[in-house]
Order: C-alpha cells, then sequence, then structure tokens
C-alpha cells in the first residue's frame, strides 16, 4: 500500500516507516506536508498492509532496492527523504546509492549509527527460539508497556492499537529476518564516505527518552550532516511525531518548504 497526496510532479516528499509501523504513522504529518509538496508514504515489504512475501529480501540493502524500484514507478526524480527507525538505514542506503535524486533529509531519531549496540528487544529477536517465543507470547497488554517504555507522556492508545493489530504472522517473520540480518552500525563508515561529500540540508528531530538510540547520536548526525540543524525533544520517546505532534511538525513543515520552495 502507498500513501499519496499532494500536487502532481516528479519531485516528491517520501515518508519511510520503521518497526513496528506503516504508512499510517505518517498520517497527520504528511496531511500538512501535503498542502505544497507531493507526499509519497509506502507500507514497506512486511509491514502495514504490504504483501509480506517469505521470498523477499529482508535486509537493509533489499529495502533500499524496493525503495527504489517504487520510486522508479512512482516517477520520482527528486526525493525528500522523512525517516524514522529502521526506514533510516532503508533510506540511507538508497541515498548513498541515487545521488542525483537525493534532495534532503529529515531524520527522526535515526540515521548514521557508528558503534550502536541492539537494544535489549533487538538481542531477544535476534536469538533464535527465544526471537520467536517472544513474538508468540505477545499481547495487546505487553504490546502498550514495552512501547510505552521510557515515555514521560503516554503513546495515544490508537496509535499502539493499530500497530498491534498491523503486527501479524507475516510481520513477525518479516521482523526476526530482518534483525538478523542486520549487523549494529555495519553500514555506518560506508554511509558516511558516500554521504558526507554531499552535505544535503538536514533536519534532525530527536526524542531524548528513547530507549532503543541513545539520544547522544542526535548531535552525532553531523559526522555525517555536516551542516545539520538538530533538535531534540526532552520530554519525546523513540515516536515523536507521535507523542508530541504539533512540535514535531513545527520543526518538519518549515523544513520541508522551504526545502521543495512550498508556499
Amino acid at each position: 500500500m502507498v500513501r499519496e497526496g499532494g500536487p502532481a510532479g516528479d519531485e516528491a516528499v517520501v515518508f519511510v516507516h520503521g518497526n513496528p509501523g506503516s504508512s499510517q504513522d505518517w498520517e497527520p504529518l504528511g496531511a500538512q506536508v501535503a498542502d505544497f509538496a507531493r507526499v509519497i508514504a509506502p507500507d514497506m515489504p512486511g509491514f502495514g498492509h504490504a504483501d509480506k512475501p517469505r521470498t523477499f529480501e529482508y535486509t537493509v540493502e533489499g529495502y533500499a532496492r524496493h525503495l527504489a524500484g517504487l520510486l522508479d514507478v512512482l516517477g520520482v526524480r527528486r526525493a525528500h527523504l522523512v525517516l524514522h527507525d529502521f526506514g533510516g538505514p532503508w533510506g540511507l542506503v538508497w541515498a548513498a546509492m541515487n545521488h542525483s535524486r537525493y534532495a534532503s533529509t529529515t531524520l527522526i531519531n535515526c540515521g548514521v549509527l557508528p558503534g550502536y549496540q541492539w537494544h535489549r528487544f533487538a538481542r531477544i529477536w535476534r536469538t533464535p527460539i527465544l526471537g520467536e517465543l517472544s513474538q508468540l507470547l505477545s499481547t495487546r497488554a505487553g504490546w502498550h508497556k514495552v512501547l510505552n517504555h521510557g515515555q514521560s507522556r503516554p503513546l495515544p492508545p490508537a496509535f499502539v492499537d493499530r500497530m498491534y493489530d498491523d503486527y501479524d504472522a507475516g510481520t513477525k517473520r518479516a521482523v526476526l529476518r530482518l534483525y538478523r540480518a542486520t549487523e549494529p552500525g555495519r553500514n555506518a563508515a560506508r554511509l558516511q564516505a558516500a554521504l558526507r561529500p554531499l552535505d544535503r540540508p538536514t533536519l534532525v528531530v530527536w526524542g531524548a527518552r528513547d530507549p532503543y538510540i541513545d539520544v547522544t547520536y542526535a548531535e552525532r548526525q553531523r559526522e555525517t550532516f555536516a551542516s545539520a540543524t538538530v533538535h531534540v525533544l526532552p520530554d519525546s520517546g523513540h515516536w515523536p511525531f507521535a507523542d508530541d505532534p504539533e512540535r514535531v511538525a513545527a520543526l518538519v513543515v518549515p523544513f520541508l518548504k522551504t526545502q521543495t520552495r512550498g508556499s
């Protein structure tokens, strides 16, 4: 499934979700951006209402190639990336392979992560049998507890419930395969070498209470994006666009207007 909005054209703001997530994560923010720019927000394979085939390559590189094919089909020649969570490596690997089409970056609790070590849940998912058991035994109540871990304010219940409802057997399989195929920080040096010379306009928005990717990585994005503007939201967690949507929109929308020359 691909959500689209805004005026037609070959330039687009491309929203890429992470895990667990879908294109629906971006609905409120995307609607505001669609007032002045073309918006594309796909469900990536294995997530949301996308196909969840066993034969898909559930790796960072596999997702980057999928994104490339999708943008080709949709006629996008110039992309402004808005990335979150695993959408970070997926989108940034695409950018590293498509310099001429990569226009700007908005990083929300993601980016280039040299030296990154997996969080506790990722280590469980990467462990055979234990990962399968954790997925099998997950409940709605437990889901709310896990996603609200570290939050100073609870995530909207409807946001968490929708993620739980989307997290079916196909998504569980995709998550285990993706995490087991991904090494922390593996792409960092390569991405820095490819992206640092480009110095594309970059906005970094980071919830300081993120229990999965430490807030110190917010400022460290300047190691790759030298002229990045960095905003740390002290009371937000891993999903600042959900726990503080007005503040995130106040940062992201003007940035994207400037990049797309929106009125």
